[in-house]
């Protein structure tokens, strides 16, 4: 542990340890009730399971800071559940599975810019940037005449990710991909052709 910080200096997106495990703070609250002593509700989100935690911690209570290190890398490949990462100042190449990935691996594809988490020298997450441009590779053709307002269709990206997209979009075409929120199409980047 890198030491210790107390719940007054508690922000979203602070990384904290509790009981030897790293989390991030999503959300917190200071209450100053009436009668007794104030606390902090907060929501907490395990940087190794994704597992969601809503402690209760009595104000002025110290937890503990991670020794958590940031290294900005470039996607390079896959192999088996495997996932293949390079440091961009020293090459240094490192793997992440599939499993510690999650929904990140439905929008790595060669070279894309991340951001590796490390914990205690060992790699636990992968943070994408907001957006990334995916080419379709299968989608139904749009049927003409049909324009009733918002409809969607099922679109496979070649990273193998299915997103609902507008009825235009074709194959071929290079679609902005909303990372943060599982994968939203955005907007047509370029047109297939």
């Amino acid at each position: 542990m890198a030491g210790f910080v107390d719940t007054s200096e508690f922000r979203n997106g602070l990384k904290i340890e509790i009981d030897g495990e790293p989390f991030v703070i999503e959300y917190f609250q200071h209450v100053k009730p009436g009668k007794g002593s104030a606390f902090v509700r907060t929501k907490i989100r395990s940087l190794l399971s994704g597992r969601m935690l809503e402690p209760t911690m009595k104000s002025g209570d110290k937890v503990g800071i991670p020794d958590i290190e940031q290294k900005d890398m470039e996607y390079l490949y896959s192999s088996g559940d495997e996932y293949y990462f390079m440091e961009k100042k020293t090459f240094e190449q490192t793997f992440i599975t599939e499993k510690v990935l999650g929904e990140a691996k439905n929008f790595l594809k060669e070279n894309t810019p991340v951001e590796v988490l490390y914990w205690n020298g060992k790699a636990i997450s992968v943070g994408l940037p907001n957006s990334v441009d995916l080419k379709v590779v299968k989608c139904d053709p749009g049927v003409r005449g049909d324009t009733v307002s918002g409809a969607m269709k099922p679109a496979t990206m070649e990273t193998g990710f299915t997103v609902n997209v507008p009825l235009f979009i074709n194959e071929g075409d290079v679609l902005k991909i909303d990372t943060r929120e599982g994968g939203k199409y955005l907007t047509r980047v370029a047109t297939a052709g």
